[in-house]
């Protein structure tokens, strides 16, 4: 399993030195936009933020902390409406999240309503939306995690093994990490997932959609020689008369070519040819001797074994009409 080290920063650390960051091996960065938890604000250092680590090569997440009035569809609709117009012109290589800490737990069934809401309008708009909270204290006494699973989960345990059952794909595994670049404490992360492949692929988070090379054409049948054809003629593979020029000129070949072919290989360009016939659902003998020109009693002669009653021809016979 691929892991990728990441931070996550608001205001809170201050001046951020992206580059030493970098250097220190962080790959990816999710940053606090705003948050609606001290009314409705976007964080200071956010746009700060945005810029210098993209300007450094790490990829960039964004959250939203949704304060504890949001307990409604109404009102995770409303929050999400205002993480976009934060969000507005950027490109974010990880996902934007709804931070949900704040509610009380005897909302549980409102703070889900509003998750999914903020989550749905995000995607609406063409987010990769996910859901940030703690293992126990967020995603099971706040949520109903049963309800939020078409959605990436970012989950919060302090401990030397994340022991959410669930499917994750980020684990903020401390709040006390050091890292060069940033003055005191910083949250640490591990991400499982590759999430900047599957946002700029799928045109995500400010992403043009990429477009899926064109597939690589199959390469033609190999054509067969005149010779061949020729051969084949003559095993009966391409039928008699009109059937067997109608099928050489669907295939792409010469039927005079063939012919002269299948002449040669007989030795018989003033001799009689040999034409053999398939019978078929609803043929009689008098109709193929009309076909060909010849007569019932001709063709009963040219096939003395398998014609004994010119009434009963079955069908699948190959007779000798010629």
């Amino acid at each position: 399993m691929s892991e990728f080290r990441g931070i996550d920063v608001s205001h809170w650390q201050g001046a951020i030195d992206w580059t030493r960051v970098k250097a220190a091996g962080i790959q990816f960065a999710i940053i606090k936009s705003g948050g609606s938890d001290d009314g409705f604000y976007t964080d200071p250092r956010w746009e700060e933020n945005y810029r210098n680590a993209k300007t450094n090569g790490v990829a960039v997440g964004a959250y939203y902390f949704v304060g504890p009035g949001c307990t409604s569809a109404a009102d995770g609709k409303a929050d999400a409406e205002r993480f976009l117009a934060q969000l507005k012109g950027k490109q974010l290589e990880y996902p934007v999240f709804i931070d949900l800490e704040a509610t009380v737990p005897s909302a549980k069934t409102g703070a889900t309503e509003a998750t999914i809401a903020f989550c749905r309008a995000l995607e609406a708009a063409g987010y990769f939306a996910g859901i940030y909270s703690s293992t126990d204290s967020g995603f099971r006494e706040r949520l109903d995690d049963s309800k939020l699973t078409p959605f990436t989960h970012w989950v919060a345990q302090y401990a030397s093994k994340c022991t959410y059952c669930g499917a994750y794909g980020i684990w903020q595994y401390s709040s006390t990490g050091s890292v060069n670049g940033i003055s005191g404490n910083v949250d640490m992360n591990i991400s499982y997932i590759d999430y900047p492949s599957t946002i700029k692929t799928g045109g995500f988070n400010g992403f043009a959609k990429q477009q899926a090379p064109a597939p690589t054409p199959a390469p033609a049948p190999a054509r067969k020689s005149v010779d061949e054809i020729a051969h084949e003629v003559l095993s009966g593979s391409w039928g008699n008369g009109d059937d067997r020029k109608n099928h050489l000129a669907a295939a792409g070949y010469s039927y005079d070519a063939v012919q002269a072919k299948v002449n040669e290989l007989m030795g018989a360009y003033n001799q009689p040819q040999v034409i053999y016939y398939t019978v078929r659902s609803g043929d009689t003998l008098s109709a193929i001797a009309r076909k060909y020109g010849t007569s019932v009693g001709t063709i009963q002669k040219l096939n003395p074994t398998l014609i004994r009653n010119v009434n009963l021809i079955k069908v699948g016979w190959k007779i000798r009409v010629e």
